[in-house]
Parts: structure tokens; C-alpha cells; sequence
């Protein structure tokens, strides 16, 4: 018997158990009545209050004995009385809970009972309270008119009202195992077969998820009388999308089909507790399949290994839990502890107990014998981790019984150190500390010994602390760890990641994607932790996963990859646009990984095959647009990266486009050649203008296109299709369908928006143009904004024939004659509009500020037309090239040229940043995160670049900004004229 702690706590308790009456107070006199007050006072005000208030309890258990006094306590709860009401269910309830859990702690801290005596009498005690409650409830249900009991309603043993009931309760965790806690909650398991007692299996669910509520409304809500068992229904099949009760159908198909390795280990101590025992045994011989296999997967054990190794994923690390001690020790979740121990028994027994059902014992020390017993673990470890099992649960239910609280961590302070010391026999602290240390050491070594060769899961430095997203509730240490790593929201992350786990996203719906996935999760939040909003880019994976059908091949790639999980974390952080692309197609990581420039993984070059091959023209659309769509993304993905700097981007994403065009527009032809036939002669061709037409298209470009036909001057109606249609009508059509090939929607979006307000007609004339009109129109009556953006004009798709007339017509209007002063005048007065109607929009709006990019574009254009019928060889349609060439003619002075090459560069840089990341942007600052971004893109533009690593300096850059701008708009003044005359 523990001698006292309190010393003055116990003389109290003995004084006030002497007031109870005669019988108490000779007890009391007794040595041994008054040794035990003494270790029941002196160490636990709990065990102190409940001796007075069930002294009649305490006197028959020294009376008869913990068995036969734990049997009358009992009693009660097998005669369920049919006319009892709630409040006298619930007070009965709870009468049994205070006289068995004092029962129970005098034989253990007498030693009249062993460990598996007391755990067993407590979850005895959970069984019949729970079995009681299920048959009242039960009761209630049928006197709603909800269910129809086999049993009626009048039987008075709970076990016979439940028995066809559709009702299944499930012990699981420790009460499953028989192995419950001092103060331990309940976790329960609701199922229910909707065919057996309801009148109306449709309404079943909503009838046992009340039963289910209720239930735990009876257990666990706190009256004058106390509580009976705090009751945790998380255990149930993917607990944050199903309701308190699950269908038996549902549930198995869930454990068939999602069921988690970590469910397999829960499943082991699963046990039927209350309602219909027959039915819930039935269900577990159904799932048994799920937790015992027949051959070892090694992809599943790998995954087993990983669920504890996420607790320390990384080695070495300072945690809460990082080392073995005493003074704040988790003697459960900690380094040594019971969790360890029990794992390791699980794990074993997973690997196993498929090939030997002697193996499967739910009861930890019942496992760990037949496991050395079968030689799958040597005998000494086993009498270790037995031994240490033993000690801790006797720790920790000596903490628990201090103050009735579910705790497993011991006292922090000197004096909590030695009230459990106390409790626990020894004469110290000291002693007690070595004992603990000793055990706890013994458990780690061998769980080591164990998991050695298990994969490492570390992050690296990176992560450091726990990393566990098992379970149905966070992890304390977990959440600490997510927010050291820089998440905002831990909470809703481990969440997230615990759904993926549930396979509430479609890709991890597999059990092979949710191992890929547990082996990758260290990695994989070390590199979203990495990027400036963690948080955004996580859930932008989240939306990526819930769209995906299958995310074996996304993982598998990334597990093959790790290089790749930070290409793609930046691109979920960076890059909104792209993430979202992501998100509807994972195939896009095949582009992060090869890389744009890769032999073989430009889409241009496949797009034409492709679009040929197609069986029909909507397989033949929805192939350009998946090859563009993927395009895009690699290219603008290698951009932000810095692989493809600000040119290289440009003629790629123009590339793309001019491909898709050449592939679409003779299978456009040929499909309404099958309707229409053909004009003799006749052809339609594309012509581009704006940045396509540069070849330096940005993010998010639209096409300025011009549609071109020409046939013989007296070609008749077309031939060979079901309606014949004159030339006119028919290459108009014909436009119609290129345009809405271009444009319209598919399950990978569109392929580009297109704008053909640079037509001779402009935007209300027909959508096609004869090259005849075109000609005649750009030789005569073309305005100077028209014979400016024609500079740009570039032939992108169309029969060679064509080809050759529409480029001499272009270069016949391009070289016509021109007033250069009226010409600059017009461009003036256009320009000045422009910032009049359309001003920047904010100061990141590099395109339309003064001095901004359309000001490059108009000193390159204007210039061309003024000087190009004379001087031809000074027009290009890339703009750079166009100034190069300006200075090669001494239009323009080379070192003026150069310093608005690079303001083009910037700003087409700049703008192209911005799209993929922030977009529009109206603020002075810049978020950090995105200036950071910016400067490593851009800042090599810049005239004074910055110097690797310094910080970011936002007004120094809108400085270098401003004077870049400055130069533009000097030049234009000085070869286009003053805005201030126009």
C-alpha cells in the first residue's frame, strides 16, 4: 500500500469518512482501513471525494472483495427497466461509473487485481453502461413509431431488446481491446442495417445518427451525478463526410475500396460493445479481408513503417517528444512510450496475421506472446516491451486518478513529480525516475531495432518537429510543426492533408496513391513551406487533387522526382494561372519535368499529326486544345522559372500559336469542303498582326488575326458539297468556323481570344477579306494606326500559292509612299488619345504608362512607316528587331536603339510576370513575396541590376522603373514629337 504523499489531504479524508457513520468510522480504526484512506487521500482528491460519496461501495468491496463488489455494481445495469425515464437512466448510469471506477482503483492500488484485471473491469463497466443505454434509447425509438424491435419493447435484459435491433456499436482503440484507461473516453463505432427494423428504410439514417447522438448526449454530458464515459465517434469510416451512423453497406464498401493502412491497425482491437452483437460480428467477418491479408504487400508495409516515422521525420530533431525523460514526460505519445509499444505489436501483427490468425489478438500483451511465440519477435524484446507496458499503464493510470483527468503526461514540478513517485510505491522520485528512464529507454531501443531499416521520411532540414496525420484529430506537436514551417493555418492544413488521406480527393482514392502519398508528405510540405503564401499553395493542390482521376501517376512521378516537388510547389505558389492549369491537367507535370526546350516536348511540333489524325473535327479540336493548353503551361512554367528568358518566351508562345493555326485551318477547310465543296481556285489564309505578328507574345496574348481569301475573279459557285455557296459567301462562312475553332470553349478551355478589329472592314464588316479588297484598301485609304500595326503583319497559315500574294500585298502597302511628318503627327495625336481615353492602370501597368510599351512600339512603328518606302529593309515585325534595324539605318542612333531594345525587354518582362502571378496590380508596393519574385526575373534588365542576394528594395526598383520609362519617353519626343503639340 502506497504510504501517503499528502499527509495532512489524508488525515482530512479519514476524518471525513469517520463522519459517514459507524460502520466507516470502525473502517477507518482499522490498520488496514486506515492505510488505505491514508494512500487514497494523500495522493488523489478524486479517490478521496469518491470514497465519501460511495463509502457504502468501499465497505462491501472490504467486505466480499473487488470481484463480486464489482459484480453488484454491475448488477443494475443487466436488468434494463422498461418504464425508466432519461434522467433516471442517465443517474443510474453514472451511479455505476462512480462505485466501479472506485472499485477498480482500490484493487489496483492494493494489488488485489493485475493490470488486465483492472483495464478489463473498466472497459466490463463501459460494455454494460453503453449496452444499457443502446437498449433505452433503443426503446424510445420504438415508442416514436421509428423502429419495430424484434424483442418488444418490454424485455428487461438490454442484450435481447438489442438483438435485432439493425443496431452495431463497435468498441474500438482500447475499450475495443478490453484494455481501457483509468480515465479513458470510449471509441465507439455506430453502424446500422437499414433493412431490419425500420419501417422505412429511407429514413433510416436519419433515425440511428439521432440514436447515435443521443447516445453520446447520455454518456458523456455532465449532470449532478457526474459523467459516465466521454464518448469519441471519430473512429467511424472517414469521420469528417459521413454522418454519427454509417450504413453497414456503406462501410464496407468504403474499407473495400479507401480503408487506410492506420484503419487496419484500429480495426485489430475492434469489437462488438452494444446493440446487435450477432450483426456487428458479421460485419467484422465481412471487412476481414481489408485488415488481414493473405500475402505480404510490401508497398503496404512500407506504408505502416511510414505512419510512425512521420512523428519523427526528421532525425534529430528538438521536439516535444524528442527525448527520453521524466519531469513533463507524454508516457504515452512520447519517445519510449506506450504509443510505441503499441504500434509495434500492430505493425507486427498487420505483416503477419494475414498468414496466422493466431497472431491476431487484439490485446497488446496477449500479441506480444504469440508473436514470440511465433518467432516474429525475439523473446527478450518481448519481455521488455511487455514489462514496460505494465509499468506504464500503471503510470499513467496513477495520473489519471489523481484528478479524473484523461492525462498521460507527467507533472512538470518537483512536488507532482513526487505525488506520483508516491502513488506508485517508491520511496522517491529518484527511484521512480530510474525505474521510468530504464523502461522507457528498453521501448525505444527496441522500437528502433524494429523500424531501422523502415524508408526515411525525413524532409531534411527543413522540417523539423512531428509530422502525423493519422487519426481522425490533430496532433498538438503536428499543428506546432506547420506553423514553425510557416503555414498561417495549421488546423485547416492538417485537415486537408487528413482528407487526402480519406480519400475525399478523387487522386487519393487508391490505396496505392494514399501510400505514395504518406511516403511524400514530409518532402512535399517542406517544398509548399517554401513559397511565399504555403497556405494558397497548398489548397490550390487540394483543388488539384479533387480534380484529378487518379493520382497514382502524379505521385509516382513526383516520388521518382524530388526535384520536381519544388518546381511544382513553385508554381502553386507563384503562379495562380498556372496552378490552376495544373488543377485540370496533371499531364502538365510531364512538362515541368522535361522542360520546354527538351527534344521532343515542343506541342507545336506534334500539333499538325495530331490534328490530321483526329477522327472527327471535335477530337480534332479538343487535341489542339489540349496540346496548346499544355503549351502554354510549359512554356509560361519555364519563363517564371528562368529557364526561357523574355524573347525566348515570346517566339515560343507564338510558336504555339502560329502551329495551332496552321494545323486547325485545313481541317477547318476540309470539314466544310464536306457541306459546301470547294471554290475552284480558291484559298484562305491567316494573317497576324500585334504580338503574334512580332512573334513576342506574353501570357494571356489574344490573336489580332486578319482572314485573307482570293479566288479567280469569275469562279462560280462551289462545288462537290450537299449546298453550294457563292466565293463570298463561302470564304466568309468558312472565316466564321476558323475563328469559332479558335474561340470556342472545350473541356481544356479555349484556345485563344481573337481580335479582328485590324480588318480593312473593322469590326462590323465581314470576318474574311479579299485579298483583291485588302490590297486596294491598304493602298488607299489605310488610316497611319492601320499602316502602323500593319508593320506587325506576318502570314501564319495558308496554301504557299497565297502565301506569296498576301506577303507582296503586305509589302506593297508597307513600302507605299508616306508624308513622314503627317505620319508622326497622326501617331502623335493617336498617342496622346491613348492616355487620354485609355491611362495606365496603376503604376505597374507598364504597357500604357508614359514612356511604357506602347510607346517603344509607336517610335518602331511610326518610324517604319515613315522611312520604309525608301529605306525597306528597316521593316521587321518583331519590334526589337525593327529598332535594330532603324539604327543599322541611321534612323535612329545606335545607342538609342539599344536602350529601347532593353525598355522593350523590361517591360514585355515585367508584364509577363505580373499576368502570371499577381495580375493587375493597382498598388504602389508590391506584396514581398511577388516583388522578390520580380526583381530575381527582371532584375538583370535593369540598368543598375541589383546584386545577387541583396534585399529587395521596392522604391529603388520603381526608381530604376521611372528612369527607364523617362528614356522612352525622351526618345519619343525627340523622333516622334511632344505630346504637348499634338
Amino acid at each position: 500500500m502506497p504510504r501517503p504523499h499528502d499527509a495532512e489531504a489524508a488525515a482530512v479524508l479519514a476524518g471525513r469518512f469517520a463522519e459517514r457513520g459507524a460502520a466507516e468510522r470502525g473502517f477507518g480504526a482499522t490498520p488496514e482501513g486506515a492505510a488505505l484512506l491514508a494512500a487514497l487521500g494523500g495522493h488523489s482528491p478524486y479517490l478521496a471525494d469518491l470514497a465519501l460519496r460511495e463509502s457504502a461501495t468501499l465497505l462491501r468491496l472490504v467486505e466480499r472483495g473487488p470481484d463480486a463488489a464489482f459484480a453488484l455494481a454491475l448488477d443494475p445495469l443487466g436488468r434494463a427497466d422498461p418504464e425508466a425515464t432519461r434522467p433516471g437512466v442517465a443517474s443510474l448510469l453514472r451511479q455505476a461509473k462512480r462505485q466501479a471506477a472506485l472499485i477498480a482503483a482500490v484493487a489496483d492500488i492494493t494489488g488485489l487485481w493485475a493490470l488486465d484485471r483492472v483495464t478489463g473491469a473498466l472497459s466490463d463497466l463501459a460494455d454494460a453502461c453503453t449496452d444499457y443505454a443502446c437498449a433505452h434509447l433503443l426503446r424510445e425509438a420504438q415508442a416514436r413509431g421509428d423502429l419495430k424491435l424484434a424483442g418488444g419493447a418490454a424485455r428487461h435484459d438490454p442484450r435481447a431488446t438489442c438483438k435485432g435491433s439493425g443496431l452495431v456499436v463497435l468498441g474500438m482503440g482500447k475499450l475495443g481491446g478490453r484494455e481501457l484507461n483509468y480515465s479513458s473516453d470510449i471509441d465507439l463505432m455506430v453502424l446500422y442495417d437499414p433493412e431490419v427494423a425500420t419501417y422505412d428504410a429511407d429514413r433510416a439514417g436519419a433515425i440511428y445518427v439521432r440514436l447515435a447522438r443521443d447516445l453520446v448526449r447520455l454518456m458523456d454530458e455532465r449532470t449532478e451525478g457526474g459523467y459516465c464515459f466521454r464518448t469519441d465517434l471519430r473512429l467511424r469510416p472517414d469521420p469528417a463526410a459521413t454522418p454519427l451512423a454509417v450504413s453497414l453497406p456503406a462501410a464496407i464498401i468504403y474499407y473495400e475500396s479507401m480503408g487506410q493502412n492506420w484503419e487496419r491497425a484500429a480495426m485489430i482491437k475492434a469489437r462488438p460493445v452494444a446493440g446487435d452483437r450477432a450483426l456487428g460480428e458479421h460485419f467484422l467477418r465481412e471487412i476481414r479481408p481489408f485488415v488481414w491479408r493473405r500475402h505480404l504487400d510490401f508497398a503496404a508495409v512500407a506504408d505502416i513503417h511510414s505512419i510512425k516515422r512521420q512523428i519523427h521525420a526528421h532525425k534529430g530533431h528538438k521536439g516535444a517528444h524528442a527525448e527520453v525523460q521524466v519531469a513533463g514526460h507524454d508516457v504515452k505519445l512520447g519517445r519510449g512510450g506506450i504509443r510505441e509499444i503499441e504500434f509495434t505489436v500492430q505493425v507486427l501483427q498487420l505483416i503477419w496475421g494475414g498468414r496466422d490468425p493466431v497472431l491476431r489478438d487484439p490485446t497488446t500483451l496477449g500479441a506480444l506472446a504469440a508473436l514470440a511465440a511465433a518467432g516474429k519477435i525475439e523473446r527478450r524484446a518481448a519481455a521488455d516491451l511487455a514489462d514496460a507496458y505494465g509499468f506504464l499503464r500503471q503510470v499513467e493510470h496513477r495520473l489519471q486518478m489523481v484528478a479524473d483527468r484523461q492525462t498521460h503526461r507527467l507533472p512538470e514540478d518537483a512536488e507532482g513529480l513526487a505525488n506520483i513517485a508516491s502513488f506508485m510505491g517508491f520511496e522517491g522520485p529518484e527511484a521512480f525516475s530510474a525505474a521510468l528512464v530504464g523502461h522507457l529507454r528498453r521501448v525505444e531501443r527496441r522500437y528502433a531495432g524494429l523500424f531501422e531499416t523502415s524508408p526515411d521520411l525525413s524532409a531534411g532540414d527543413d522540417v523539423q518537429g512531428d509530422l502525423v496525420f493519422t487519426g481522425v484529430e490533430d496532433d498538438p506537436a503536428t499543428l506546432a510543426t506547420l506553423r514553425g514551417l510557416g503555414f498561417q493555418n495549421p488546423a485547416a492544413v492538417a485537415a486537408t492533408v487528413r482528407g487526402w488521406h480519406h480519400g475525399r480527393a478523387r487522386a487519393t482514392r487508391s490505396e496505392r496513391a494514399r501510400e505514395l502519398l504518406t511516403a511524400l508528405m514530409p518532402s512535399l510540405l517542406a517544398a509548399l513551406a517554401k513559397q511565399p503564401q504555403p497556405d494558397a499553395a497548398l489548397m490550390r493542390l487540394d483543388a488539384a487533387l479533387a480534380r484529378m482521376s487518379t493520382g497514382v501517376q502524379v505521385l509516382s512521378l513526383l516520388a521518382r522526382n524530388p526535384a520536381l516537388l519544388d518546381r511544382l510547389a513553385f508554381v502553386l505558389g507563384a503562379a495562380p494561372q498556372l496552378a490552376d492549369h495544373f488543377a485540370r491537367n496533371a499531364a502538365a507535370l510531364d512538362g515541368l519535368l522535361a522542360g520546354h526546350a527538351a527534344p521532343g516536348t515542343d506541342p507545336a511540333a506534334s500539333l499538325p499529326a495530331l490534328v490530321k489524325d483526329a477522327r472527327f473535327l471535335e477530337e480534332a479540336l479538343e487535341a489542339a486544345r489540349r496540346l496548346v493548353t499544355e503549351g502554354k503551361f510549359e512554356i509560361d512554367a519555364a519563363a517564371l522559372e528562368g529557364r526561357l528568358d523574355t524573347d525566348a518566351a515570346g517566339l515560343a508562345r507564338s510558336g504555339l500559336a502560329d502551329a495551332a493555326i496552321g494545323a486547325l485551318l485545313p481541317r477547318i477547310t476540309q470539314d466544310f469542303a464536306q457541306r459546301h465543296g470547294k471554290v475552284a481556285g480558291g484559298a484562305l489564309g491567316v494573317v497576324a498582326l500585334g504580338k503574334l505578328g512580332g512573334r513576342d507574345m506574353l501570357p494571356g496574348s489574344d490573336l489580332d488575326l486578319i482572314l485573307v481569301y482570293d479566288h479567280p475573279a469569275e469562279a462560280p459557285e462551289s462545288k462537290g458539297g450537299a449546298k453550294s455557296l457563292a466565293p463570298s459567301q463561302y470564304f466568309a462562312r468558312l472565316a466564321n468556323q476558323m475563328v469559332g475553332a479558335l474561340t470556342a470553349p472545350g473541356a481544356e478551355g479555349r484556345l485563344y481570344e481573337v481580335d479582328m478589329r485590324l480588318r480593312p472592314s473593322g469590326s462590323k464588316g465581314p470576318v474574311a477579306v479579299s485579298l483583291s479588297s485588302f490590297a486596294r484598301y491598304h493602298t488607299e485609304s489605310a488610316w497611319t494606326w492601320e499602316r502602323m500595326a500593319l508593320t506587325r503583319a506576318r502570314f501564319v497559315a495558308g496554301a504557299p500559292a497565297l502565301k506569296r500574294k498576301v506577303e507582296a500585298a503586305i509589302r506593297q502597302a508597307q513600302t507605299r509612299a508616306a508624308d513622314a511628318a503627317q505620319v508622326l503627327a497622326d501617331a502623335r495625336a493617336m498617342r496622346a488619345r491613348m492616355l487620354r481615353d485609355l491611362p495606365a492602370d496603376g503604376p505597374w501597368d507598364v504597357k500604357h504608362m508614359p514612356g511604357g510599351l506602347v510607346e517603344v512600339e509607336f517610335i518602331s512603328q511610326a518610324l517604319q512607316v515613315a522611312h520604309a518606302h525608301r529605306l525597306p529593309a528597316v521593316l521587321s515585325p518583331t519590334t526589337r528587331l525593327a529598332l535594330a534595324a532603324l539604327a543599322k539605318a541611321r534612323i535612329l542612333p545606335e545607342a538609342e536603339a539599344a536602350a529601347l531594345v532593353a525598355a522593350d525587354r523590361l517591360w514585355r518582362a515585367i508584364t509577363a510576370h505580373l499576368r502570371l502571378t499577381v495580375g493587375r496590380w493597382p498598388e504602389e508596393a508590391l506584396p514581398e513575396p511577388v516583388a522578390l519574385a520580380l526583381v530575381a526575373a527582371t532584375g538583370h534588365l535593369l540598368p543598375a541590376a541589383p546584386a545577387a542576394g541583396a534585399a529587395i528594395d521596392q522604391p529603388a526598383y520603381r526608381a530604376q522603373m521611372r528612369a527607364v520609362a523617362q528614356q522612352v519617353r525622351a526618345s519619343f519626343i525627340r523622333h516622334v514629337g511632344d505630346l504637348e503639340t499634338s
